[in-house]
């Protein structure tokens, strides 16, 4: 059996897409651990499945690259909105997507018959430690002080339907995100699930920098929703606006916390960068 996918990237992301709604598929876990171990695949960041919904016009599932299933991705589900209306699953530029992590809403801007832009409206933010969940006494895990290896940190947790925490540096580019990330990662004092770290640093009211480090797979070229864990962050703690640019190491994002709705939006390109066939029939058996 020969399926076909495509490899793009949103900004942070690598993430090979697969058409579940034309095609049966089985042995998911084992097609993800397979994709993501091919070079030509994906690298570190997993599969996504495009799959029909019952409750919004389509459907991600997202797996890591050990096979286990994701919550929700702001870029992977940016790539998918791309994705449905270049290969004509959809003419429709405002779009519902079903995620683990609720239902997400997406606009698209259209140039020529390619979407050139993506407006990701992921939702509000979950701050209660409960649900994150993170051990704490706070009410709200804002500004959480923590000593990690040789320094200390001022931390701030929030979900989306995947756990990210964010802490404020003075200069994201001399740090040593492989050990403070890791670190970080398997702080099971207070975090009791792995989480994805965030590094941010404050440039001005309306631009942030950061660094990504992902949950068992690294630092990345950047993170969409650690993107908007920066902001929320920032916007508590009085540092910034809710309209800001943040800078990662694959291309900035502009990311705004709205008001009236409390939800966040993430807006930025994404780019096919290949398609391909790949035989997968010893794994879908």
């Amino acid at each position: 059996m020969r399926i076909r996918f495509a490899k793009m990237q949103a900004y942070g992301n690598d993430y090979v897409y697969i058409d579940a709604i034309h095609q049966q598929l089985n042995n998911l876990s084992a097609l993800a651990r397979f994709v993501s171990d091919r070079h030509f695949g994906v690298g570190s960041d997993g599969m996504v499945l495009i799959c029909p919904s019952e409750t919004a016009d389509f459907r991600m599932r997202i797996f890591n690259p050990d096979g286990t299933e994701a919550e929700m991705c702001g870029n992977a589900s940016r790539s998918v909105g791309k994705f449905v209306y270049d290969h004509g699953f959809t003419d429709k530029t405002e779009l519902t997507l079903e995620t683990l992590g609720g239902i997400k809403h997406l606009t698209l801007f259209v140039d020529n018959g390619q979407v050139i832009n993506i407006r990701a409206d992921i939702g509000a933010p979950v701050m209660e430690p409960a649900r994150i969940p993170v051990n704490t006494t706070l009410p709200e895990f804002v500004d959480q002080p923590v000593h990690v290896l040789d320094r200390d940190f001022h931390v701030t947790a929030l979900s989306w339907g995947n756990p990210h925490m964010v802490t404020f540096v003075d200069d994201v580019s001399t740090l040593d995100v492989n050990a403070y990330g890791y670190a970080f990662e398997h702080l099971t004092s207070l975090f009791p699930q792995k989480t994805n770290v965030t590094f941010a640093e404050f440039v001005d009211h309306s631009h942030l920098k950061m660094r990504e480090w992902e949950r068992g797979t690294g630092e990345t070229i950047g993170c969409g929703t650690g993107c908007c864990t920066a902001v929320v962050a920032a916007v508590r703690l009085g540092m910034c606006s809710r309209n800001v640019t943040v800078s990662q190491i694959g291309g900035p994002l502009d990311v705004e916390w709205d008001e009236q709705s409390g939800h966040v939006l993430m807006t930025g390109p994404s780019h096919t960068v290949f398609e391909s066939d790949i035989e997968v029939g010893h794994i879908m058996a």
